[in-house]
């Protein structure tokens, strides 16, 4: 969760375009295959997709809506008239998975772009896809484009449509909350609500029906569907495609009496989530990309983590700053540090050790963490902190919240307890076993729609980098920090963390990660506005960590 949320420059270098088969081909095909914005109650509703990529084989989505079962056929071809197939198969579409299928092509020859589509017993085809396999072997260069947080109410868009209309990436990654389960007039607001944006169904979702609902929603936007078409997707699930603030055993946003057991709203959640989205079913993942890089796909909402602590709750009915400040130094020294505490687990800790370990033994120089929060530390200043409260204008649960996070700040605490920074000890084991590697570690985090570039360190010694990315559409620190420049939110910011390099705390965008042998850099894109349909780039921001460092170049 975002603080901000309520509780209940020259561009990287082009893609060599023989290996991108654009211009004509691209032109002539994807362009003019229908975009399936073009929306019916029956047939292909939603456009296609995929995912899961590996160097053979690729995951491919649709969803086919018909009275009852249905065998669709699909094909995959390198060529866009498909005569030159490379898989084939048929599948069934069914209400039982919300008429969603996910047949998976096999066979397939590593760093190459292949078209796929699916067709209907009526004999009606599908839009074309297009999609990428990995590399195998030498790599010298894979580039992505990274998603997160794109809550449909606050505006377009824009970040998918950039991406997808610069047609360079070799895949993209989504860091979650890739749909938001609030009902109207909640977050946002109806003041905030983006015209003609409003979400279906018009209620908090938090049935099977429900969250299908919503994503069916989401996948009718015509820039999400382009995306989807395009390229390939790795996809992880942060706490609003449950619900806000979820954990293994609950959510801040789950009210058993009146909305039932959490885990039949958990189970409901996932079990959509997984229909939807060009995703495998298992919860965690890792992808190697040649001998350049291993992405690790990891689940830290709803597998292994432990309840978030709420600062605020923790000094309730403390009267003046030192017995507040008193009470976060006892829970600094205590509970915070409990080593049983965890956020991802045992058992994904200790694949997660052996994969890194696996990864540097085969000589790759990049263990890319694919997550969801924050990872690198994020203390509040006290200052800024005071200034904002003393401007006025914050709602209630954003004063309380900013109270408690200046107070965590004199106290030597972190200010945002469901990130990494609530489970210290998950984290220096985490950082422990990549240590014990030898991993050169790259974190790509979303969740605080702000950008952020951090160096991660333990017990004083260089473990990696992080690249936490702005939002697609959800709202940053402009609007709780609207009497301060973004600029002096940032040296705030920097100022009060030592390893925090940048931070951009005003601008919605997207991630341009491109690694290489000798470097990792990510590009951030900021688009001009969500609140107009097609707005372009405004800025760009590049910071690089050299292989063998752990750490940022000054940015």
């Amino acid at each position: 969760m975002s603080q901000t949320e309520p509780p209940a420059t020259a561009p990287l270098l082009p893609l060599d375009r023989r290996q991108l088969l654009r211009g004509g081909l691209l032109g002539a095909g994807l362009v003019a295959a229908p975009l399936s914005a073009q929306l019916a109650d029956r047939g292909f509703t939603s456009g296609v997709a995929s995912g899961e990529p590996a160097a053979d084989s690729v995951l491919l989505w649709t969803r086919f809506v018909a009275g009852a079962d249905a065998k669709l056929r699909w094909e995959i071809a390198d060529n866009l008239d498909f005569s030159r197939p490379a898989a084939g198969g048929d599948i069934r579409s069914s209400p039982e998975s919300d008429f969603c299928v996910k047949p998976v092509a096999t066979g397939l020859e590593p760093a190459r772009w292949y078209y796929f589509r699916f067709i209907a017993p009526d004999g009606t085809i599908s839009d074309i896809g297009r999609t990428r396999t990995l590399p195998q072997g030498r790599t010298e260069r894979f580039r992505m484009a990274v998603f997160s947080c794109s809550n449909i109410g606050f505006g377009w868009f824009n970040a998918y449509a950039h991406a997808a209309a610069a047609d360079e990436f070799d895949c993209v990654a989504h860091l979650g909350d890739y749909i938001y389960e609030y009902g109207p007039g909640t977050y946002p607001s109806a003041k905030e609500l983006m015209n003609g944006r409003g979400v279906e169904p018009t209620h908090e979702i938090a049935t099977l029906a429900d969250y299908r609902a919503r994503y069916a929603q989401y996948h009718r936007d015509p820039d999400l569907q382009r995306l989807r078409q395009l390229y390939p997707m790795i996809a992880i699930a942060d706490d609003h495609e449950s619900a806000n603030d979820s954990w293994q055993g609950g959510a801040e946003n789950h009210q058993p009496a009146t909305e039932g057991p959490w885990d039949a709203r958990k189970a409901a959640s996932e079990r959509a989530r997984r229909e939807w989205l060009p995703i495998s079913d298992v919860p965690w993942a890792s992808y190697d990309i040649g001998d350049l890089a291993t992405l690790f796909r990891l689940e830290t909402r709803l597998t292994g983590r432990a309840q978030q602590f709420n600062l605020s709750r923790i000094i309730a009915g403390k009267t003046t700053p030192g017995e507040a400040e008193a009470t976060l130094a006892a829970f600094r020294g205590g509970d915070w540090r409990n080593p049983s505490r965890t956020m991802i687990g045992a058992d994904q800790q200790a694949w997660l050790d052996a994969g890194l370990r696996a990864s540097r033994k085969a000589g790759r120089t990049w263990q890319v963490l694919v997550q969801q929060v924050l990872m690198a530390t994020l203390r509040s200043d006290p200052d800024l902190v005071d200034a904002a409260i003393k401007a006025g204008g914050l709602p209630d649960y954003l004063l309380a919240r900013y109270r408690s996070g200046a107070a965590a700040s004199r106290a030597g605490l972190p200010m945002n307890m469901d990130a990494w920074d609530g489970y210290p000890a998950a984290r220096e084991r985490l950082f422990e076993g990549a240590l014990a590697a030898g991993a050169n570690i790259v974190s790509l985090a979303g969740d605080t729609h702000n950008a952020w570039a951090s160096d991660l360190v333990h017990a004083g010694k260089p473990v990696g980098v992080e690249f936490g990315g702005q939002s697609v559409t959800s709202p940053g620190f402009e609007g709780s920090f609207a009497f301060a420049t973004p600029e002096r939110t940032a040296a705030a910011l920097r100022q009060a963390n030592p390893t925090l390099k940048y931070a951009d705390t005003s601008r919605r965008g997207y991630m341009a990660l491109e690694l290489k042998r000798g470097a990792a850099t990510c590009e951030y894109r900021f688009m001009g506005n969500v609140r107009k349909k097609g707005a372009g780039l405004v800025g760009t921001k590049r910071v690089t960590a050299l292989a063998g460092r752990r750490a940022l170049d000054a940015a």
